[in-house]
């Protein structure tokens, strides 16, 4: 699709980026010990942190109130001019994370026409995971009530001659720089540049280039962020002429677009472990799902003996899913506890409790991504990860939405 991806009007804030940024709120949700010290740095200054809700407080928050106070603190944010504003931008982003690799990418908007996340539409940007409806209402709350957004959204292109972004980097130093700091709590540092209209329409036209495939973008993180911005405008545009719904800004969503070939993308794999459970009679259920040669061999630990199991599929996300359906049905009938864990020596330890069994799931080769969303739709749930907790997008960038 055309024009699927294009500049937007980018606010970004006149000062002290270090305690205005702050990672996505979905993450460290059982670490609340990280989010107290992320509070106390920021303390009264403007901040990401005051207009979020990390999910590590909701226990102890009212999702409304907490959503009314974060909506009032961005209409104060705009009125007191906190922000810079750059029309019709395009930001190069570095970001260097764990292991001292730099993600590159691009912010601008999506048009949410282009997306969607539900079965049997086959839009030109996707969803890389099963969307968990239930998991929607309160973002949708949150966001049906702001007037600003902040993305924590990276989609992915399929790009492995590498024409669309990584262009920008031996050019960087003839654009504007408009940030260059380092993100609080071990982030890594950032730096971005606003790109000139030259180079962004050049990035746009590869990015359309792109389309000519049946899949133009995977939605790689913050996938229910996106629906939740879906269905909003669904809503919206109900109220609409169409000459409105052109270009109301409820039609995008501001995201971050990386090229799964980017070197710092890495995905991890998410494995599995089953407790209080009879092991060897799941392993005679995953063995249903057991195969000939052309089967992928996955280790095993059962009760501290380690095995392995053959699985047929002919895509990584199949095989995840046919190994997630038996343990799924294992946790409805049987009242087994099923866990995700993403470090091996982690899922090593926790396998030598007793009626265990912990399947070690493969890393995914970054041709698969495309390959599966094209054959299958969807991944199954947890089924990977783009690399550590801490290399998670930070909220930085912001757009009006209202």
């Amino acid at each position: 699709m055309k024009n699927a991806f294009t500049p937007a009007k980018i606010l970004l804030p006149k000062n002290n980026p270090e305690t205005w940024a702050v990672i996505a709120c979905d993450q460290f949700s059982s670490e609340r010990e990280y989010w107290d010290r992320v509070s106390e740095t920021v303390g009264d200054r403007p901040s990401t942190l005051h207009m979020v809700v990390p999910e590590a407080y909701l226990g102890s928050l009212s999702m409304e109130e907490a959503s009314l106070s974060r909506n009032e603190k961005m209409a104060q944010y705009l009125k007191e001019e906190v922000f810079c504003t750059y029309e019709n931008a395009l930001i190069y982003v570095e970001r260097e994370i764990t292991g001292g690799k730099i993600r590159r990418g691009v912010i601008g908007k999506l048009d949410l026409e282009a997306y969607d996340y539900l079965p049997d539409t086959n839009p030109p940007a996707r969803a890389s995971e099963k969307t968990v409806v239930d998991r929607l209402p309160p973002r949708i709350k949150v966001r049906s009530g702001a007037c600003l957004e902040m993305p924590h959204i990276l989609v992915l292109i399929d790009d492995e001659k590498r024409g669309a972004i990584e262009p920008l980097t031996e050019k960087k130093e003839c654009f504007e720089k408009v940030y260059d700091f380092d993100l609080m709590e071990d982030g890594g540092h950032i730096r971005g540049w606003r790109v000139s209209d030259t180079e962004a329409l050049r990035v746009t036209e590869a990015m359309d280039a792109l389309g000519q495939r049946e899949v133009q973008f995977v939605i790689g993180d913050g996938n229910h962020s996106l629906a939740a911005a879906k269905d909003c405008w669904r809503e919206i545009k109900k109220t609409l002429t169409p000459a409105e719904a052109q270009t109301h800004p409820a039609r995008f969503a501001l995201v971050e677009i990386c090229n799964v070939y980017d070197d710092g993308i890495e995905f991890e794999p998410i494995h599995r472990i089953v407790f209080n459970c009879d092991p060897e009679a799941v392993l005679a259920d995953l063995h249903s799902c057991a195969g000939d040669e052309k089967g992928r061999e996955l280790e095993t630990i059962a009760n501290g003996k380690r095995g392995s199991i053959k699985i047929v599929n002919n895509s990584l996300g199949g095989l995840i899913g046919a190994v997630q359906k038996v343990l799924d049905r294992w946790e409805q009938e049987k009242g087994v506890t099923v866990d995700y864990i993403h470090d091996e020596k982690a899922l090593e330890e926790l396998s030598e409790q007793e009626n265990s069994l912990a399947i070690f799931l493969p890393a995914m080769d970054k041709s698969d991504l495309f390959s599966t969303v094209e054959k299958d739709g969807v991944f199954p749930k947890k089924s990977f990860s783009i690399g550590h907790a801490r290399d998670k997008r930070y909220y930085l960038e912001c757009r009006k939405i209202k």
